[in-house]
């Protein structure tokens, strides 16, 4: 990847802000064809008026254009707790992108800007927002707040995670989310962005996303992945040497010789992982590089909705 071309794209926005809204924006003028129109309000600092409330902060011009009660939010009002996670270790960095290419092509790329996205909603509704950022050791942590400052900061946080790393970094997946897991307190909604490579054993794993859990957390998983190659296997059949991202391993294949092989024990890993979250309660969002971030912000929609 070609850093200073990828900040570029950024900076060309003036900063990750400004793409972010642009995506939510994006999202909320479509609202009316779709089945999240009722949500749109919420985004303009309204939540709907539930019988029994207070009338006094009804807003009654909203009322008079729509026939639906609202009462407005006010900068005191935090209804959710929200924390994300981020695995940065070097297989996140995959795919190398091409100087015409999009940042968020890259996974890295697609979980910052989607964090973004999701960070953006959350201070329109005056939520509270962390951050943790997770590879071979435990890079940030910032415990959930909804001020402007903290939520600045968070965005520059997110913007350096772009810059690739020359390290090779490994995934510690377990020892991580149990230190994270310990770092919730108070009741949140925890959402983890990961391509789940790693080499470790699932149980121990599947253990990690459970401790997730605990303290009665709502937790969303979006399982990031370039799905052409990572789980297609779609590459020609000229020799091809694969080198692994974070142990420098080598292994030099013609791709058809291995692609159904590899089709069938990465569909088998996408499914025991979906089986072993939904168990436990955990929402499995698989998502591919470069997608729209509709898939994003409507779980994350649902999933508050469904918090309660």
């Amino acid at each position: 990847m070609k850093i200073e071309s990828q900040l570029e794209k950024v900076s060309r926005f003036q900063h990750l802000e400004i793409v972010a809204n642009q995506v939510v924006e994006g999202f909320i003028s479509g609202m009316h064809k779709s089945p999240f129109h009722g949500f749109s309000a919420e985004f303009a600092e309204h939540k709907v008026y539930n019988p029994g409330e207070s009338t006094r902060h009804i807003d009654w011009k909203l009322f008079a254009r729509t026939d639906r009660l609202y009462t407005k939010r006010y900068e005191e009002e935090t209804n959710l707790r929200c924390h994300l996670i981020i695995d940065n270790s070097s297989s996140m960095h995959y795919p190398e992108l091409q100087a015409n290419q999009n940042f968020y092509e890259s996974k890295i790329g697609f979980s910052v800007l989607a964090s973004a996205v999701l960070m953006n909603i959350l201070k329109k509704q005056r939520d509270a927002v962390g951050l943790s950022v997770f590879s071979d050791s435990y890079e940030y942590y910032a415990p959930e707040k909804g001020r402007d400052r903290h939520h600045r900061m968070l965005l520059s946080t997110l913007e350096g995670l772009l810059k690739v790393s020359r390290k090779q970094k490994r995934t510690d997946t377990i020892t991580y989310l149990h230190q994270i897991a310990e770092k919730m307190y108070r009741r949140s909604m925890i959402i983890l962005f990961t391509d789940m490579f790693q080499s470790e054993d699932e149980e121990a794993l599947f253990n990690a996303l459970q401790h997730l859990k605990h303290n009665k957390h709502k937790v969303v998983l979006f399982h990031v992945v370039d799905g052409t190659t990572e789980l297609q296997f779609d590459f020609d059949n000229a020799p091809r040497k694969f080198i692994d991202l974070e142990t420098g391993e080598e292994v030099a294949v013609f791709a058809d010789t291995i692609k159904e092989a590899y089709k069938k024990e990465a569909e088998s890993y996408f499914k025991r992982l979906a089986l072993t979250c939904a168990q436990n309660k955990i929402k499995y969002v698989p998502v591919n590089v470069g997608a729209n971030f509709e898939k994003i912000i409507t779980t994350y929609l649902v999933e508050k909705q469904n918090f309660g």
